[in-house]
């Protein structure tokens, strides 16, 4: 694909990292001379300094031949304005950054009237993802599929569990578990584990499991599943904006520490049922004046990386709190794992994994589409759910029979409303959405699982 990125700031320096590794075609452009020369001396694509909103700049990035322009500057309108004149010029599929509250509201309104594919809200998509972290606490992220049905919950096994030293095989016979531990991270390696693998303290394991029956299966395994009901979180943002109003639905009482007052004012009126804290949240005699030992989970939402690693640091150290740690940058997280946060949410990484997903099942051309993608362990692995349409090379065969490549599990099979975690006799059919584990390649439909 030939795609266009107007914006090369955060989101728009992932996008053209993640996307560049998939072997597309891409301009970059921004109006800053020293964000497009970053980018074009660190990644094999085309940059070229200009207003993308302009007609002219988007001429000479060859919108005519473009199949897809991505509209990420720090401006929604800019953005929309941008798209629709690719949409006139070029005729190609177009995705805006919406970020403002008032004009993500009515999301669908401008992704009809302005003909885009998409519509990206990186803060909003980073509040869902916590917010679904906050349902079941033990986990550290939780990806979904088959149209929230299926859950893959990555969470680290404690030093006293049940499960230390237990082959997969063990675990599944003798404590009566219906999850499929699909992937391990252990230090900085990451595997795809077979039945006789032996599972060690401190393994981050993915395991996929109906969504319904995550809970009954973690208690199962004398995993704490305590729900949370009190929440408080720093920063007074577009995150924790879009986060309070999914808690308040579900009956959390949400507390949001914020410094500057106009923001607080703003926040009590667009948020009449949180508790809304004039203060500094890095001042600890503030936090614990609030209810930090007692709060059921600290999410840290400032706009300072260093300033959210070090609150929840300290609301580690002080609480017994589920902590929730937002991170922009993302060059350190082999630090970050050493700290041992229980969960730390990337927006822009979610941001590129929803782009992603689209390009791929865009440019799918077999009987499946991919339904919904996700980068693991630091992108070295993937999961992948594709529905299948109609009879391909893999369906009406038992998995044992099928020549699957190596490093690839499919884990999981819906059907029917039913979810099938599969054995080597199990086949999949038209109709199915099956999930797939990955590493060390990548597919965009469901027959490159096959040896060739």
């Amino acid at each position: 694909m030939k795609i266009i990125i107007v914006g090369c700031g955060k989101v728009g320096y992932t996008l053209v990292e993640q996307l560049s590794t998939e072997g597309h075609d891409i301009v970059a452009i921004d109006e800053r001379a020293d964000k497009v020369s970053s980018i074009s001396n660190a990644f094999d694509v085309i940059g070229m300094i200009g207003n993308g909103v302009s007609f002219e700049t988007l001429k000479q990035a060859d919108i005519a031949s473009a199949d897809l322009l991505i509209a990420v500057t720090g401006s929604d309108e800019h953005n929309l304005l941008c798209c629709m004149i690719a949409k006139k010029t070029g005729n190609c599929k177009t995705i805006a950054r919406v970020r403002n509250p008032i004009y993500y509201n009515e999301a669908d309104y401008l992704k009809n009237e302005f003909g885009l594919a998409m519509t990206l809200n990186p803060e909003s998509t980073a509040a869902q993802e916590i917010a679904q972290i906050i349902r079941f606490p033990f986990a550290q992220k939780i990806d979904t599929f088959a149209r929230g049905h299926i859950h893959l919950v990555h969470f680290r096994v404690r030093p006293d569990s049940v499960l230390v030293g237990r082959s997969l095989q063990d675990i599944r016979i003798n404590l009566k578990s219906q999850m499929l531990v699909c992937l391990v991270a252990r230090g900085k390696e990451i595997i795809i584990p077979k039945g006789e693998f032996r599972i060690e303290a401190g393994d981050i394991l993915g395991v996929v499991a109906e969504r319904r029956k995550v809970n009954t299966y973690f208690r199962q395994l004398s995993i704490s599943s305590t729900s949370v009901k009190n929440v408080m979180i720093t920063g007074g943002g577009k995150t924790s904006y879009y986060l309070a109003k999914l808690l308040l639905k579900t009956g959390v009482n949400v507390k949001i520490i914020e410094i500057n007052q106009a923001r607080c004012d703003e926040l009590c009126d667009l948020l009449p049922r949180a508790t809304i804290i004039h203060g500094d949240a890095t001042n600890e005699d503030l936090l614990l004046q609030e209810g930090l030992e007692d709060t059921d989970a600290l999410i840290t939402l400032t706009n300072m990386d260093e300033e959210n690693i070090l609150l929840s640091m300290f609301g580690k150290s002080r609480s017994h709190a589920k902590i929730i740690t937002k991170v922009n940058r993302i060059g350190f997280s082999s630090i970050l794992d050493q700290l041992s946060l229980d969960s730390v949410i990337y927006p822009r990484l979610i941001t590129a994994d929803y782009i992603t997903k689209y390009i791929r099942s865009a440019s799918n051309s077999m009987n499946s589409d991919v339904e919904s993608f996700y980068k693991l362990a630091d992108g070295k692995a993937e999961a992948l759910e594709f529905f299948i349409k109609e009879a391909s090379p893999v369906t009406g065969i038992p998995l044992q029979q099928l020549r699957i490549r190596k490093n690839t599990l499919i884990s999981c099979i819906y059907r029917d409303k039913q979810v099938i975690i599969p054995s080597g006799q199990d086949c999949i059919l038209p109709g199915d959405m099956v999930v797939v584990i990955l590493k060390d390649y990548k597919i965009s439909n469901i027959a490159g699982i096959l040896e060739k």
